[in-house]
């Protein structure tokens, strides 16, 4: 997700028996930051989004030596605008098939960005 705009710019759909962190190579950004619940804490995830020129800030799992509720209360903050976007969608699918489950993903994204394009104020003129 576009963090300055609110919009979706790239989805994915993996089988179930793929983890959060495994599937972060398909949304990881070429750069910036990428903030991330307590699915994406792991190296794999940390080393995706290195490889990718990205920053990885995940909320750390609570028997984690470095847990910083602090400092996991502000990403927290940061992500929650964004975060309603997918807490909204079910889990479940509806078809049968990555293909069709990833086209009607493509097209839920597609009608929420079109549905924020009319709340995102124009630029202002310089």
């Amino acid at each position: 997700m576009d963090m300055p705009s609110g919009l979706i710019n790239k989805v994915a759909i993996t089988p179930a028996n793929v983890s959060d962190g495994d599937g972060l190579k398909n949304v990881c950004p070429r750069s910036g930051a990428v903030y991330a619940d307590k699915g994406y804490c792991s190296h794999k995830a940390q080393r995706t989004a290195l490889q990718k020129g990205a920053y990885l800030r995940a909320i750390l799992k609570n028997n984690m030596k470095a847990k910083n509720k602090d400092l996991d209360r502000w990403i927290s903050g940061i992500r929650a605008p964004y975060e309603r976007v997918f807490s909204k969608r079910s889990k479940r699918v509806r078809y049968v098939g990555i293909v069709k489950n990833q086209f009607a993903a493509l097209m839920h994204a597609i009608t929420f960005n079109m549905k924020r394009l009319i709340e995102i104020p124009p630029p202002k003129p310089a």
